[in-house]
């Protein structure tokens, strides 16, 4: 299945390429204009740009809605992670942020993934990875909290951040890992 993927963000046009085969992931034209990220939810926020790639392109779409909760901030970032530090903040000066306000905070990478079909069908699957902020970034894979994340249960040595593991490894473990597994067997099973 062709599926567009409803974002600007390259680093998740190529990471969901990959999770999602063999779908074929194909990125969002430059017209479409997406809407704004107001949503309440991670699944709000979603489905949101999914619509709206199906009624600019009437073909199937997808778009995730991911961030990060730290339990020592009650669950934020949150849906604001890709504005943490401000509206046009910096992936470098978010982490910064978060790491100043809760450095070993037991953490967790959300994601929703959302399907959207021009026949009206809509599907949201989740995905969720635990672990814990480190007090400083380390690695240089990966994007956004990924260099002062480190995830519970990730192979070999335990104390790796996101950005230290491989693409592999990421993928097994990830949050948008799990919620792109999740929607390939919902999308297998229809």
């Amino acid at each position: 299945m062709r599926l567009v993927l409803s974002t600007r963000n390259p680093h998740k046009v190529r990471e969901l390429a990959a999770l999602m085969s063999p779908h074929v992931v194909e990125p969002l034209p430059d017209d479409v204009v997406l809407p704004p990220e107001d949503g309440t939810t991670f699944a709000e926020n979603a489905l949101g740009k999914a619509r709206a790639a199906v009624a600019a392109t009437g073909r199937a779409a997808i778009a995730d809605d991911s961030g990060i909760e730290a339990a020592d901030l009650g669950g934020a970032p949150g849906v604001y992670s890709a504005r943490y530090a401000g509206e046009h903040a910096t992936d470098e000066e978010n982490l910064a942020k978060l790491l100043r306000e809760a450095p070993g905070s037991a953490a967790a990478y959300v994601c929703a993934l959302a399907y959207v079909d021009p026949d009206g069908t809509e599907h949201v699957a989740e995905g969720r990875c635990d672990g814990v902020l480190t007090d400083r970034p380390r690695g240089t894979r990966g994007f956004g909290y990924d260099p002062a994340f480190v995830p519970a249960g990730a192979a070999g040595e335990p104390e790796r951040t996101m950005a230290e593991l491989s693409d592999d490894e990421k993928a097994a473990i990830s949050h948008r890992g799990r919620a792109a597994e999740a929607l390939r067997a919902w999308l297998a099973a229809r």
